[in-house]
């Protein structure tokens, strides 16, 4: 098979049933149907720019087709170092989701290492703490300003509380273990202990996380048709995203905080779908579980916590 038929059995595997490779072919080169069929047919060739625009068209890896299966085409998120960037990631990430909304077969798995963006961006205080804590992480300041002097941009909100929005729509499987709450936790004791975050703040940081908690304990308990979480011992979670349905399927792989390698290819998806399969037949569902495993889990969270406000320091301390 020559790399013409090798890209064209590729671009086929992409296309519906009843879509014509040649149609597919003319609106994506903008050319002529007969000059499409030549193509397809192998009467002309491909130029080299012309392969270039397909594989983008379809999200085929050129390495993968042409040089072998262990290679694929990633997209990578925009490095964030400003509230603008900050802005286009959750304007690009709310964008990406939005196309599977409505479709009863679309779901996205999470394998949550920390805590689901989702649930600490929108209006709350530690919604605007986590901001603070990426812009102050990705921006590397060397010389941070207070949370309490950290202003929000409108828009970052407004862009911010669309993708989670986008979240609550669409239908959602999460695998947690014990230490997914840790890096939050961790991070407002850093920055209460750094001088950079009142204690007053700290204190309403952690009980706004347990109220988080408690919050997805009852979306668990009440096994909601669109929510489901399980609870894995055993494993290291990664934050590794893969939203499908019948069509395609898109996977997102962390390399950063915030940055992504994004690819739509169908096997690596297949394989990673197949992974949190694996991960969630392995785990215990807090859907289902009893309420007594139900609650050793979050218990133990929500005594974390306790922990950590312990460690702020008494509420008659004057610092608070």
């Amino acid at each position: 098979m020559n790399h013409q038929e090798q890209l064209l059995k590729a671009i086929r595997k992409t296309l519906g049933r009843s879509e014509s490779l040649n149609d597919a072919i003319a609106t994506v080169l903008n050319i002529s149907y007969d000059a499409a069929h030549r193509r397809v047919s192998g009467k002309s060739k491909f130029s080299i720019d012309e392969a270039v625009v397909l594989c983008r068209a379809f999200s085929l890896s050129m390495d993968a087709i042409f040089g072998g299966d262990n290679k694929v085409l990633v997209e990578k998120t925009k490095e964030i170092s400003s509230f603008d960037d900050l802005l286009l990631y959750f304007e690009q990430s709310s964008e990406y989701l939005r196309q599977y909304i409505g479709k009863p077969e679309a779901t996205l798995y999470y394998s949550a290492k920390d805590i689901p963006l989702f649930y600490t961006i929108g209006g709350t205080l530690l919604s605007k703490f986590k901001l603070y804590v990426w812009m102050n992480l990705l921006g590397a300041k060397e010389n941070p300003e207070p949370f309490e002097k950290f202003v929000l941009p409108v828009s970052l909100l407004e862009y911010s509380s669309r993708l989670k929005s986008v979240y609550d729509q669409v239908q959602v499987s999460e695998v947690w273990n014990d230490t997914t709450i840790n890096s939050t936790l961790q991070q407002i004791l850093y920055f209460s202990e750094s001088g950079l975050l009142s204690i007053r703040n700290a204190r309403e940081l952690y009980t706004e996380l347990r109220v988080m908690l408690q919050e997805i304990e009852k979306k668990s308990a009440e096994n909601r048709p669109k929510f489901h979480l399980y609870y894995n011992e055993l494993l290291i979670l990664n934050n590794n995203v893969l939203i499908s349905d019948r069509e395609k399927s898109s996977l997102f792989i962390p390399y950063t905080m915030l940055g992504y390698f994004i690819t739509e290819d169908q096997v690596t998806c297949k394989n990673a779908g197949e992974y949190f399969l694996h991960q969630t037949k392995n785990s215990k569902s807090l859907n289902l579980s009893g309420t007594r495993d139900r609650k050793i889990f979050f218990n133990r969270a929500l005594r974390k916590i306790d922990h950590y406000a312990e460690r702020l320091g008494p509420e008659s301390d004057p610092l608070y």
